[in-house]
């Protein structure tokens, strides 16, 4: 698992439209009190849920990779 250019700033995005995701989606809303890791594992769970990506394998599932497959997903993404 390489780092990513700015992969922090990736996550930030992956979180933000996660959120907006699974909120317009109508599955969740997220409270302002919620955790970033909570939120993190919930929208990871829920793209790979909607085979929005693929989930890791479960040997692998750990904070750290759940945190650089959301990043990675959003270095894919076409928005702002």
């Amino acid at each position: 698992m390489s780092k990513l250019k700015d992969e922090k700033g990736l996550l930030k995005k992956a979180i933000r439209i996660g959120m907006r995701y699974g909120e317009n989606r109508g599955v969740v809303k997220f409270d302002p009190t919620d955790s970033a890791n909570d939120k993190i594992e919930f929208i990871y769970r829920l793209l790979v849920h909607d085979k929005l990506i693929t989930p890791l394998p479960n040997e692998q599932l750990s904070l750290p990779a759940m945190k650089h497959k959301l990043a990675l997903w959003a270095s894919k993404l076409k928005t702002k």
